[in-house]
């Protein structure tokens, strides 16, 4: 969407068939809000004086209508006061511009994006798919985000506060189509009864290849894998609520033992009873 049906990108790209900005939504929606290029944001176009005028318009609501700032484009929304008392990052070139713009934002530094319902905020471009990966998972579940992830040949995930890896993307950093295809069943229904030839079923080749499929393409065994896919699972479960007994059945282990060992053995802070 844009002021004008046609715009010239900072490459000198001619985009044309915009569409006005929108004044309705069917919701839940998202507006997600670019940068620009230079060492600041120039607000002094007629265009950006009048997505300004819109944006200032907005009443962004946790589920209903929500905004996602990538790069510098949290400097364009301090400007339409849409970041007055949030916490907010940017592009580290823009944080002290960003403070100018908006004193009372929390400026954050030295992040890969940041969580203030109904705003969301990225440091730079490839931060900005971190966030938009991140988005995804908690509005659609982990497996599509993996998924989205693949398609997009994205090997690593980042998020606001943990550096890990999620363990529904960590393996995957690989082209192999048929062990793909594994991952893919196995985050899915991480609780079915898996076993190594199930497994293979869906690669279509034996065990023993499989394994080697694994440990040569995703450097893990595939049973190490999936007791991984379902700790995880297990965790999310948890912090929904479940208690240790429920996160177990759910997940795919066979009992709180069971995933008490997983637990210790992926070196896990604190235990399942602490809740995920």
């Amino acid at each position: 969407a844009s002021p004008r049906p046609t715009a010239i990108a900072s490459v000198g790209v001619r985009l044309s068939g915009l569409i006005p900005l929108p004044t309705s939504w069917p919701g839940p929606a998202w507006v997600v809000l670019v940068g620009q290029p230079g060492e600041s944001i120039a607000i002094d176009d007629d265009e950006t004086r009048e997505m300004l005028r819109w944006l200032r318009g907005l009443r962004f609501v946790p589920g209903v209508l929500e905004l996602v700032t990538i790069c510098a484009g949290a400097v364009l929304a301090a400007h339409a006061g849409q970041l007055a008392g949030r916490r907010a990052t940017t592009h580290h070139h823009h944080l002290a511009e960003l403070q100018r713009v908006e004193p009372r934002c929390d400026v954050v530094g030295n992040r890969v994006f940041v969580l203030d319902a109904p705003v969301f905020s990225s440091a730079g471009v490839t931060t900005g798919i971190d966030l938009m990966l991140h988005r995804i998972a908690t509005t659609c579940g982990e497996p599509l985000a993996a998924q989205v992830a693949q398609t997009m040949v994205v090997a690593l995930r980042r998020g606001p506060h943990d550096p890990e890896l999620s363990p529904f993307l960590a393996y995957r950093n690989h082209l192999h189509a048929a062990l793909h295809r594994v991952q893919d069943a196995v985050s899915e229904r991480p609780q079915a009864d898996w076993s190594v030839s199930r497994m293979a079923d869906v690669a279509h080749t034996s065990a023993r290849h499989l394994t080697r499929l694994f440990v040569a393409h995703a450097g893990v065994a595939p049973l190490a894998y999936l007791r991984r896919l379902r700790l995880a699972a297990a965790q999310l479960a948890l912090a929904s609520g479940d208690n240790v007994t429920q996160a177990a059945a759910r997940s795919g282990f066979g009992s709180d033992t069971q995933l008490r060992r997983a637990w210790r053995q992926f070196g896990l802070p604190g235990s399942p009873s602490d809740g995920g």
